[in-house]
C-alpha cells in the first residue's frame, strides 16, 4: 500500500481546471496534503475555496518551465498530472502551445519527478487515444489498438507510451484514459456536450445538434476525481505500468439521449431542438 495517510503529499497539476479543482477538494476531504501548480490561464478563483486550508499550497507556475516543476514536485509522494491543453479543438486552435504543453511541459514534470524519487506518477489520458473504431457496433476496452485521429490524442498517446515503457526507476507509472467529462466543477466549462446542452435548453435558447446518432463515453467530474485518487492508492502491482478506462459502459450515449434526457426535466424546451444532419 502507499505509505500512510498522515505521511503522503500530493502534487495536482492543473489543480484550477475543470476536473483538477473537484480532486483537489476530494483529496482535502480525505485528509491528503495537497500542493498543485496551474499557470491560471482560468484565473484563480477555482481555487478560493481552498486557500484557507492548511493542508493546500499552490504553486503559480507553468510545466513547460523546469525549475517550475522542480519546485512543484519537491517533497512530493505522488503526482496526478492534469495539466494539459485539453482537447481537439484547443490543441487544433493552437498548436505550437498544445505541443509545448503537452509534449515538452509532461516531459519536463517526468523528468524532475525521476529525480526527486516521486514515487508513482498517474497521467490524465483520453478515450480520444481510441480514434475510429473499425467496428461502429462494438466497444472498445484497454486492449484495444490506438488509433488517435488528432494532435490531442497523438500528444497524450505518444506520453502514454513514454511512461508505460519506462524502465530502471522507482517511479509507478499509470494512465487514465477519461471518459467525456461533464458535471459541476469550481471551474465549470460549458463547452461540454452535456452540460453545452443543459445550459442552452435551461435558458430557453435554441440548441442545433450536429450528429445526434453519434455515440460517446461520458463520466461525472467526481467520478473521474475519485479514479485519480483509487489511482495512487491502489497497490503498485494493481496499477504499475498499466492504462486503465474510466467510465461505465452504462454511460454510453447517443446525442439524441441526452436530449431526450434533458426533456424530462425541461420538457417545456422541447421545441427549441433542431436537429441537423451530419
Amino acid at each position: 500500500m502507499f505509505r500512510a495517510m498522515a505521511e503522503k503529499k500530493i502534487l495536482v497539476t492543473g489543480g484550477a481546471g475543470y476536473i483538477g479543482s473537484v480532486l483537489i477538494g476530494q483529496l482535502l476531504q480525505q485528509g491528503y496534503f495537497v500542493r498543485t501548480i496551474d499557470n491560471l490561464s482560468f484565473g484563480k478563483q477555482p481555487l478560493e475555496a481552498y486557500k484557507l486550508n492548511k493542508h493546500f499550497e499552490f504553486i503559480q507556475g507553468d510545466i513547460t518551465n523546469r525549475n517550475d516543476c522542480k519546485k512543484a514536485v519537491d517533497s512530493v509522494n505522488a503526482i496526478i498530472h492534469l495539466a494539459a491543453i485539453v482537447g481537439d479543438p484547443a490543441c487544433k486552435k493552437q498548436p505550437e502551445l498544445a505541443i509545448a504543453v503537452n509534449r515538452e511541459g509532461s516531459q519536463n514534470l517526468l523528468d524532475t519527478a525521476i529525480d526527486a524519487q516521486v514515487e508513482r506518477f498517474i497521467f490524465a489520458s483520453t478515450c480520444s487515444n481510441y480514434g475510429k473504431m473499425s467496428d461502429p457496433n462494438g466497444y472498445v476496452d484497454e486492449t484495444t489498438e490506438l488509433n488517435p485521429v488528432s494532435l490531442y490524442a497523438e500528444l497524450k498517446v505518444e506520453f502514454e507510451q513514454k511512461l508505460l515503457n519506462l524502465l530502471d526507476t522507482n517511479l509507478t507509472p499509470a494512465c487514465l484514459r477519461f471518459a467525456t467529462a461533464y458535471g459541476l466543477s469550481p471551474r465549470i466549462r460549458l463547452d461540454l456536450t452535456v452540460n453545452e446542452f443543459s445550459k442552452e435548453l435551461a435558458l430557453g435558447r435554441k440548441l442545433e445538434i450536429y450528429g445526434e446518432q453519434f455515440w460517446r463515453p461520458y463520466c461525472h467530474t467526481s467520478d473521474i476525481a475519485r479514479a485519480c485518487i483509487l489511482a495512487i492508492e491502489a497497490e503498485k502491482s494493481l496499477v504499475s505500468h498499466k492504462a486503465f478506462n474510466v467510465g461505465d459502459t452504462n454511460e454510453n450515449y447517443q446525442k439524441k439521449t441526452i436530449v431526450e434526457m434533458i426533456l424530462k426535466e425541461l420538457p417545456k424546451a422541447k421545441d427549441n431542438i433542431h436537429y441537423v444532419s451530419k
